[in-house]
């Protein structure tokens, strides 16, 4: 397999470790609630009056498995195809740096605006992997 190829793994795995990271984060989080006395465990069942700052943390968790979907979906029809470029792998770990940016923003902070304008940055990755595959499609890559 060509460098490029394998390289563009390597935001993948980046971004499944961010995840890795969130939810041991969530869990350490909900476990600091329930010491503190701020809730029980059942409110964690259906996420009902958890503390905001656990609440941020749970979504930007959901948040992981939306858009970031799209972003797996892409990567692995390049790795396929065969086609990965430099400048897949370039927008791959710029998607990775935004999510953890991201991240950083909607679970640290309430400035929901800072947060779309951040949000842009692995949007905007997302749209390049997606303009490559569209090439490739228009292109007949992949046709029998």
């Amino acid at each position: 397999m060509p460098h490029a190829m394998t390289s563009i793994l390597w935001p993948m795995l980046a971004h499944v470790a961010w995840v890795v990271l969130i939810y041991l984060w969530l869990t350490y989080a909900r476990w600091v609630a329930v010491r503190r006395g701020q809730v029980g465990y059942a409110s964690f069942e259906f996420n009902r009056e958890e503390p905001p700052a656990v609440q941020r943390i749970r979504l930007n968790l959901a948040n992981q498995f939306e858009w970031p979907v799209v972003f797996y979906a892409l990567v692995v029809l390049l790795v396929a195809l065969g086609k990965v470029t430099a400048f897949d792998v370039i927008a791959a770990w710029v998607f990775v740096a935004g999510r953890v940016i991201h991240t950083l923003v909607q679970t640290l902070t309430d400035d929901v605006p800072l947060r779309g304008q951040v949000f842009t940055i692995n949007y905007v990755a997302v749209l390049a992997l997606a303009a490559h595959v569209a090439l490739l499609a228009l292109d007949g890559v992949g046709r029998p």
